[in-house]
């Protein structure tokens, strides 16, 4: 679970920079500028070659996924951490993976300065994402649902040259004895022009021209002059509906994010609280006004390892919290919100498979359940800071230090 290093150059006054493969936020140290980065499709990254000068470089594609894979099965929910790369050219060649390289070299961005020739990927992101979900698939038990959450998708490109064998360009050796064959293969590949981008888009605030906060991997940056939620999208930045729970004692109190979210359930009945009690068997007496009492699913809206992520998002969805709510974001200490929206949507069957009981229904349910987001709220719960866990006692709810430490490199 380790991120690799990008090597860059700040947008306004060119001064080096190293991200961190999750960053989009750059405050350059030097001009104080505030960028968010941004590019059309996948980020295009390449490792560092130690060829020979004037050598013609031959640039392969690797896809690079990074996520948490959820089986769903008549037994339970399998939880595991996918950290994998893939050929994006079936080329026999070539190694089929990148193995460890993306993480202990540093790499810098594929941008239209770059020399050598970059070969046109053949194998889409979707059929790497499929191949991941294929390769980890529960083959022992019958599998009702898989889902794919929180995934990093970028495309690394490693170093070869040809000179009557190919030859690996970071270490300088052979990778295929000398044969004519390569060479007529490697003239069939269809190259691709790097003419990609990247876009850098301002972190002033729409509303009243402050300096946007947040950290390198935020994707949500707040205001605080006038406590607006934004989010960058591409060249552009959208506001977000955000809310909070006060609470009195604020000295070492953080908030941790969360996406609330109002849903379209089909397959099941599950538009109020009542339906939950029934759907979710719990031990409650329906009581007057909760059918009409909304339901909504909640997500935490920052990584976590996956066996935390999916108790913590039906356990959280199970409590239903109540507020009460103030509609703009807190001041104080944030916690940095790296999930999207879009991903914690792909909780929801996984929650309902979490707590729907009893759980002989689940072979027959789970299939013909679909969910569909309505509407969403960025809300922030307060948490205590204890000497290992940030604790908030009204949801019973504990995450360690060290586990959100670590969650960085997800």
């Amino acid at each position: 679970m380790t991120a690799f290093v990008v090597e860059h150059q700040c947008p306004q006054c060119g001064a080096p920079a190293q991200l961190q493969e999750a960053d989009r936020l750059i405050r350059c140290p030097f001009c104080r500028v505030g960028s968010y980065l941004s590019t059309p499709g996948s980020f295009r990254y390449i490792l560092p070659d130690k060829a020979p000068e004037d050598t013609d470089l031959i640039w392969f594609p690797y896809w690079r996924l990074k996520g948490m894979l959820f089986n769903c099965t008549t037994d339970g929910i399998e939880k595991r951490f996918v950290d994998v790369s893939y050929q994006a050219i079936a080329f026999p060649d070539v190694p089929i993976s990148l193995g460890l390289r993306s993480q202990t070299q540093k790499l810098r961005f594929a941008l239209p300065d770059t020399g050598g020739t970059f070969l046109k990927p053949q194998i889409s992101p979707e059929q790497s994402i499929k191949q991941a979900m294929t390769q980890f698939q529960s083959t022992a038990k019958e599998l009702l649902h898989q889902q794919y959450i929180g995934e990093t998708l970028s495309l690394i490109y490693a170093p070869f040259y040809y000179k009557k064998r190919l030859y690996d360009g970071l270490l300088n050796e052979p990778v295929a004895a000398a044969d004519c064959d390569t060479e007529i293969r490697l003239d069939n590949l269809s190259s691709d022009p790097p003419d990609w981008r990247l876009e850098f888009t301002a972190t002033i605030c729409p509303a009243c021209g402050w300096d946007l906060d947040g950290s390198g991997d935020s994707l949500i940056l707040t205001c605080p002059n006038c406590q607006k939620v934004w989010q960058p999208e591409k060249t552009t930045i959208k506001q977000v509906r955000a809310a909070h729970q006060p609470v009195e004692q604020k000295n070492d109190i953080i908030y941790l994010p969360f996406w609330r979210i109002n849903a379209l359930v089909s397959g099941v009945a599950l538009e109020s609280y009542a339906d939950l009690v029934r759907l979710a068997n719990l031990p409650r007496t329906i009581q007057p006004g909760w059918d009409t009492k909304p339901f909504y699913f909640w997500s935490p809206a920052f990584k976590i390892r996956p066996q935390k992520f999916i108790n913590v998002a039906s356990g959280i969805t199970l409590a239903q919290p109540e507020g009460p709510w103030k509609s703009i974001p807190p001041k104080g200490n944030l916690y940095p919100v790296n999930l999207p929206v879009t991903e914690a949507a792909q909780t929801m069957k996984l929650a309902v498979a979490f707590f729907l009981k009893p759980k002989q229904k689940l072979a027959s349910l789970l299939p013909g359940i679909q969910t569909k987001p309505r509407s969403f709220v960025l809300v922030y719960l307060p948490f205590r800071k204890g000497p290992h866990e940030l604790i908030n006692d009204q949801l019973k709810l504990a995450f360690s230090k060290n586990m959100l430490a670590m969650a960085h490199n997800l």
